[in-house]
């Protein structure tokens, strides 16, 4: 089972006894919190979605320990003009444990793709319709093979003639 919760602003896919860091929380060492923005639940079996979250569902964790992350170096430069500094920062994190994940109360289930049903049509009195003799695709042909099938038709002034105007001209 794991679902997916909004913890200080972000989203952790988690799942029970997961060890997450997460932004710095408040809360003593030790000491548990509880996460009620859950926006997907999975129980193996079925999927249940919220809109936006799921009503009564929680996530509930225990904080391990409170430490800081990794040195992250920032290092600005603009060339040719002397200019360089040098910053750097230490995220304060959180650790902590996931506990269990409870889908309490009413939620959306995720329905299965159905598939579009024909909709019926009412018969329509129309005329009969009239077909048009289809056109060939002209504009595979070349220029050269545009021009015979001009000749063929008697269409007179082709050889001033571009591709486009022997299209026009055939299709008329």
């Amino acid at each position: 089972m794991y679902a997916i919760v909004e913890i200080a602003g972000q989203q952790f896919k988690v799942a029970k006894d997961q060890k997450v860091y997460v932004h710095r929380l408040q809360g003593e060492e030790g000491s548990s919190v509880s996460f009620d923005k859950v926006y997907l639940l999975d129980d193996g079996t079925q999927v249940t979605l919220g809109a936006p979250a799921i009503t009564g569902a929680s996530v509930e964790a225990k904080v391990v320990k409170h430490l800081k992350g990794d040195k992250v170096i920032v290092f600005k430069k603009k060339r040719r003009k002397g200019y360089r500094v040098k910053n750097g920062h230490r995220q304060s994190l959180t650790e902590i444990l996931i506990e269990s994940i409870s889908a309490k109360g009413g939620a959306k289930k995720a329905a299965p793709k159905k598939e579009a049903a024909p909709k019926a049509k009412a018969p329509v009195a129309a005329a009969p319709k009239v077909v048009a003799p289809k056109a060939e695709d002209l504009s595979g042909k070349t220029v050269a093979e545009l021009k015979d099938l001009a000749k063929a038709k008697g269409i007179t002034g082709i050889s001033a003639m571009k591709k486009a105007d022997l299209i026009a001209a055939l299709n008329a």
